[in-house]
């Protein structure tokens, strides 16, 4: 792992506040939690935290109100729902400072959990205003981040307060830092990524990162078609960058240089429309694409050579799908991979994935749990991997 401080880190928490900082931006439908997973995600290190005693205050934001008391942006109505997922009640607090905040505090027994409402209530939070730090973390003794997918933001309740109080890596936190460097920073080789989705122009910094650190890069879904155009292929009117060019070219001569091998795809499956069920014709990309037609999938050439790549390396890294997975048949590629991928793993493969339309994708080939590491971090995932530090991290190292 990196060298934040965790849980195994914090000594006797028994009768101490504890500032936990969780991810409970869940999906919501009539009023009530459609999706539990980040609820699940938290259940470990409150759960440790409450049975040795601590008073656990969790801190999280929800949607976007920009400093406004926005009703529909409570998270009043996500206690229940993580109540129930912990087995375990759960006291609200109706503001993150002050004396609402102090109050309930001071009710809560040890051993008890209590949320405190959005942090995004208050301006200060996005800015990582100083004041508003010190009013959160006169709430707090101790103060953990168990929330990596906010980890790239440097907020007031992720980075400022870990310099007031102690600060230690939650559970969650900790198993994806030490997913990740696994996966990159001290990986067993040899390492494959394959980067799929729509545009190169959002993964950029990605890409140029990737081709430094893996022995192979497949790019796939739209972006593979400017890679493809960059290289002289006519590919239609599928998706594509045409003002990219020149910088896949510049990505393709650094991956050379580094002895990254990239992977394009062979053949494609292309149809007129963007459709599901869409009549389709199976084409070898050098052969080129009708004017008419555009590539929503790659073809059963590209999907042998990536599988069979995928068995000589021990380390995968997986961002993006291969195409447009949510309209069928062209799911095909990214399912076939995906369960190929799956069947590595438990043959000892370490394979990390991550963002929407990933953790999606996999879901969609019936694999997710088949992975050693999905992230459901989006903008955190993608950062780690462009190589950049991030604040909600850094901030949990040891400092004076």
């Amino acid at each position: 792992m990196s060298d934040a401080r965790t849980l195994d880190d914090i000594g006797p928490v028994a009768g101490k506040r504890v500032l936990v900082r969780v991810d409970l931006n869940v999906p919501m439908k009539d009023g009530a939690v459609s999706d539990t997973a980040r609820l699940v995600a938290v259940k470990p290190t409150v759960l440790e935290l409450a049975d040795k005693g601590a008073k656990v205050i969790l801190l999280a934001h929800f949607g976007r109100p920009k400093g406004e008391r926005i009703a529909d942006m409570s998270l009043e109505p996500v206690v229940g729902a993580l109540a129930e997922t912990l087995g375990r009640d759960v006291a609200f607090a109706s503001d993150c400072i002050g004396e609402p905040a102090a109050e309930a505090i001071a009710r809560l027994p040890d051993g008890g959990i209590l949320v405190l409402e959005n942090t995004r209530y208050h301006k200060g939070e996005e800015k990582n205003d100083a004041t508003f730090a010190d009013a959160l973390a006169a709430n707090g003794d101790i103060y953990v981040n168990d929330a990596f997918s906010a980890a790239h933001r440097a907020h007031a309740s992720t980075e400022a307060i870990a310099h007031r109080l102690p600060a230690y890596a939650g559970r969650s936190m900790e198993a994806e830092l030490t997913a990740l460097a696994k996966a990159l920073s001290h990986p067993k080789r040899p390492v494959m990524a394959v980067i799929g989705g729509a545009k190169v122009s959002t993964k950029i910094e990605l890409l140029e990162n990737l081709v430094s650190k893996v022995d192979a890069l497949v790019v796939g879904g739209g972006m593979a078609n400017t890679f493809l155009h960059a290289l002289g292929v006519d590919i239609g009117h599928s998706l594509v960058e045409r003002e990219m060019a020149d910088t896949a070219l510049r990505i393709m001569t650094a991956a050379e240089r580094a002895g990254c091998a990239i992977m394009l795809p062979k053949d494609a499956i292309a149809a007129e429309k963007f459709e599901a069920e869409s009549p389709h014709i199976h084409v070898g990309v050098n052969e080129g694409i009708d004017h008419d037609k555009m590539i929503l999938d790659v073809g059963g050439r590209t999907v042998h050579q990536i599988n069979e790549e995928m068995d000589r390396v021990n380390t995968l890294v997986w961002n993006g799908p291969l195409g447009a997975f949510e309209l069928k048949p062209f799911d095909r590629g990214t399912v076939a991979v995906a369960r190929h991928a799956a069947k590595r793993t438990a043959a000892g493969m370490l394979s990390v994935a991550g963002g929407g339309d990933t953790v999606a994708a996999l879901a969609h080939a019936g694999v997710a749990d088949k992975f050693t590491y999905l992230s459901t971090a989006g903008g955190a995932f993608l950062e780690w991997l462009e190589g950049k530090p991030l604040p909600g991290v850094e901030a949990l190292k040891p400092h004076d």
